[in-house]
């Protein structure tokens, strides 16, 4: 038996946009406490270290009631209820995010470097349609030439894993 169709699941601008205000809002409201933890006012040698974020917290806060206020006032609008995205971009959208996801995730475990190549050469495979030995190459190149540049020339400690460790970087 066939259950029935039913539309997809789908995001509207008015969600979405009310969504990233209460974000914002609570972003600033995260600088405003901690600028008055640390100190906001004007003391007798300047400002205070909490001065200046603590006006950029306010104004991040007045942004976001702004953008909220003016979703709820068209919150029956037909572009407010509008879907962000049809599922179809939402897929393409997700093809490139869970990869990006996997790739920090990878970063973690197996450091920079080569989480880097697997993804570059994932990628060269699944959306250019390279061969394995061509992304196999030029992942590993790219991966050298980061590595040489971060590592040896600038001295920048990366992210690195076991196979860096095994080298003793």
């Amino acid at each position: 038996m066939k259950s029935p169709n039913k539309a997809p699941i789908t995001v509207s601008y008015r969600w979405l946009e009310l969504l990233t205000a209460a974000f914002f809002a609570a972003i600033g409201a995260v600088v405003v406490m901690d600028s008055v933890r640390t100190g906001f006012r004007w003391g007798a040698d300047g400002p205070q270290p909490g001065y200046f974020p603590f006006y950029i917290g306010c104004v991040m806060i007045i942004g976001a009631a702004w953008v909220g206020l003016g979703i709820l006032r068209q919150w029956s609008s037909e572009k407010a209820r509008a879907p962000i995205c049809s599922p179809h971009q939402m897929r393409l959208v997700l093809q490139m995010f869970v990869p990006c996801v996997l790739f920090v995730i990878g970063v973690i475990y197996l450091g920079l470097y080569v989480a880097g190549t697997i993804y570059i050469a994932a990628f060269m495979m699944w959306q250019g349609r390279f061969g394995w030995l061509r992304s196999l190459l030029v992942a590993i190149g790219v991966s050298a030439v980061l590595f040489g540049l971060f590592e040896l020339w600038f001295q920048v400690p990366l992210p690195k894993g076991p196979l860096e460790a095994l080298f003793g970087y």
